[in-house]
């Protein structure tokens, strides 16, 4: 029986060299330590395969979510894949190594209650959230290019055979929600998404037009649609425990080297405590901000 902890971790960036390094001296606290992985590893494949590669060495189980960045298709990335076959080819990847992926089965993690499902997720984005409810897509993205906030997104993540990012999001959240309520509604879940499942935490942002880029309005009710434990997810760089409607919500990413002198964020090292082997909560005493 497992009686590791279940630690989490976003946003590594391992294109700069000092995130690197602390991917290298990344190290579980017990020999059974699973770690979560809520996407923006990097931009290049062969990077991508190095980090997963080293955390799989270290750590019992690695479960990863794909963030945006691990989606793009730079011109200096020898593999020219894009959208469906690009994700697929990670998913390939991740296989090869032993790393659980949102395609594969939704593995248990054997904790002092029991069984815990542990669902990484991968449901993209649709614009709606929106400065304004009133705004339209259009009318909100033009108010956002107006501004100068646009995400590289628009220029790098491809959506193809879709005709849109919005309309892969409405095909992963479609399928992702049969897969979870295909599930035994007594088992709790810990969500594992690259972006926020709810609204809330990206009131906060510095330039609020970023939110259209964070995530979608079809995903608000499923901390409480399903019996969630917690939520771990990234993209924001801004870590912190927030508490919706009574569910945890974990933001671990690491981000960049620049954004750790700023007051407002403490990078997720070493991983967060999701879930102990002490208990649900025994180790999150430090977590919250």
């Amino acid at each position: 029986m497992n009686r590791g902890n279940l630690l989490a971790i976003s946003d590594l960036h391992i294109a700069h060299e000092e995130n690197r390094k602390i991917v290298e001296g990344l190290r579980p606290r017990t020999d059974r330590d699973w770690l979560l992985v809520a996407g923006d590893i990097g931009e290049l494949v062969e990077d991508i395969e190095w980090a997963l590669r080293t955390l799989r060495e270290h750590f019992a189980h690695v479960v990863w979510a794909p963030g945006n960045h691990e989606l793009w298709t730079p011109r200096q990335d020898p593999v020219r894949l894009r959208g469906v076959e690009r994700y697929d080819h990670l998913v390939a990847l991740c296989r090869e190594l032993g790393v659980t992926t949102p395609e594969d089965p939704y593995p248990l993690w054997e904790g002092p209650r029991g069984p815990v499902a542990v669902a990484p997720l991968f449901l993209l984005y649709d614009y709606t959230f929106r400065t304004h409810p009133r705004l339209t897509r259009e009318e909100a993205l033009a108010a956002a290019h107006e501004k100068g906030i646009v995400c590289v997104d628009e220029f790098f993540l491809f959506p193809d055979p879709y005709a849109s990012r919005q309309e892969w999001c409405e095909h992963r959240v479609r399928e992702t929600e049969k897969r979870l309520d295909a599930l035994d509604p007594a088992l709790p879940l810990v969500l594992v998404n690259h972006y926020p499942l709810v609204r809330e935490p990206t009131r906060i942002l510095r330039h609020p037009e970023f939110a259209l880029w964070c995530g979608t309005e079809r995903t608000a009710d499923w901390h409480l649609r399903f019996p969630v434990e917690a939520v771990v997810y990234g993209h924001l760089h801004i870590p912190r425990t927030t508490w919706h409607d009574g569910v945890r919500f974990e933001e671990v990413s690491l981000g960049y080297p620049r954004e750790w002198r700023q007051p407002w964020h403490r990078p997720t090292v070493p991983p967060r405590v999701v879930l102990s082997r002490q208990g649900p909560y025994g180790d999150q005493g430090a977590a919250r901000s």
